[in-house]
């Protein structure tokens, strides 16, 4: 089967198309025929070494998560799985080919008028995004900015935040609502680096959009803290941080006294090894940072949340957005686009 491996950490250069046996399913997992792969960020991160190269090696197949169908099962799983439209997670690699092997528990059915596409659009970056905004204990009427907002994480949890309360916490309600509660919108800052990537976003749900250093100064607005069309608050309750890097710790100065700032990934690298420092020279703001990861949600919920999600994007209720489906072969290209800055949503590989 063709695959595209990792042969060199670094630039996307270093990704080639190689040739593989076929996997087999073992016992406890079930092999599936792959329609399509998401593209995520934290492909992009172990490609260029960020984690380091103990955990990485030279051929190192990317990708975490595939839709298509059910081919085979091993030991111990149902046969009725067998040619079932799937979603599956394939842990920290496996899923930049044409067959992919996924665990039971990791494997989710795909209801009717759900391409693959949309799925790996949504899967992976819904439940994050739901779990992000309760490990914030974003409430009713509290504002939150997303850092990193054009991406398919940033995506959902504007579109999550616009719902409402009801919506972050079930993975329901409308894309951009007003409220079924008669409820206000809550205030939702989003750092984008145009104002045609704003507009983009305000029609998900945004109400504010602030450039990538988190000032209303982009081209679109013109006064620093705030947009300069509506207001936007120089502080939020919640800032949700994609993005990481150097500018981290800048954003904590976008928090309201009790805010909590929740990082969920580094797609800029890691921080400061100071960053903390503003936190405590604001010590009786009494503002916190936290990071979430997926892992450490149990498997039930998370594919709890995911299915519910699924089903709110057959009825239209959640957007996927797709900047682009490419070949398996152009992964290389996709991830090229990645590192400039020009993905909106999500890039997608077909076999």
């Amino acid at each position: 089967m063709r695959a595209v491996a990792i042969e060199t950490f670094g630039d996307a250069s270093g990704m080639t198309v190689v040739e593989l046996p076929e996997p087999v399913a073992g016992p406890g997992q079930m092999l599936i025929a792959v329609e399509a792969v998401g593209v995520g960020g934290v492909d992009a991160v172990i490609r260029r070494g960020t984690l380091g190269s103990a955990a990485f090696v030279s051929g190192h197949i990317p990708g975490s998560e595939v839709a298509g169908r059910v081919i085979g099962v091993g030991e111990e799983v149902d046969r009725a799985w067998l040619d079932k439209r799937v979603w599956a997670f394939t842990g920290v690699g496996g899923g930049y080919a044409e067959r992919a092997v996924a665990a039971v528990d990791d494997v989710i059915t795909l209801p009717e008028g759900l391409s693959a596409i949309d799925a790996v659009t949504l899967g992976s970056a819904g439940p994050v995004a739901h779990f992000a905004l309760a490990h914030a204990r974003f409430a009713a009427g509290e504002s939150v900015l997303v850092r990193g907002a054009a991406g398919s994480i940033g995506i959902m949890v504007v579109q999550l935040a616009a719902a409402g309360l009801a919506g972050a916490a079930h993975g329901g309600g409308t894309t951009h609502p007003p409220r079924a509660d008669g409820a206000a919108r809550p205030t939702i800052g989003v750092t984008t680096s145009s104002p045609e990537r704003g507009d983009r976003l305000r029609a998900l749900g945004a109400t504010d959009a602030l450039d990538r250093d988190g000032n209303g100064n982009s081209k679109s607005n013109s006064v620093a803290g705030t947009d300069g069309s509506t207001g936007a608050p120089h502080e939020f309750d919640v800032v949700i941080d994609v993005v990481g890097g150097e500018a981290l710790p800048s954003f904590f100065d976008r928090l309201a006294p009790n805010g909590r700032f929740v990082s969920v990934g580094i797609v800029a690298g890691y921080p400061p090894a100071d960053f903390g420092m503003p936190l405590m020279r604001g010590f009786q703001r009494s503002l916190s940072f936290a990071t979430f990861s997926l892992n450490t949600v149990p498997i039930a919920e998370r594919n709890r949340v995911r299915s519910e999600q699924f089903e709110a994007a057959a009825r239209g209720e959640l957007v996927a957005v797709v900047h682009d489906v490419l070949p398996l072969a152009q992964a290389a290209d996709a991830h090229r686009r990645m590192d400039a800055g020009e993905v909106f949503g999500r890039i997608v590989l077909t076999p």
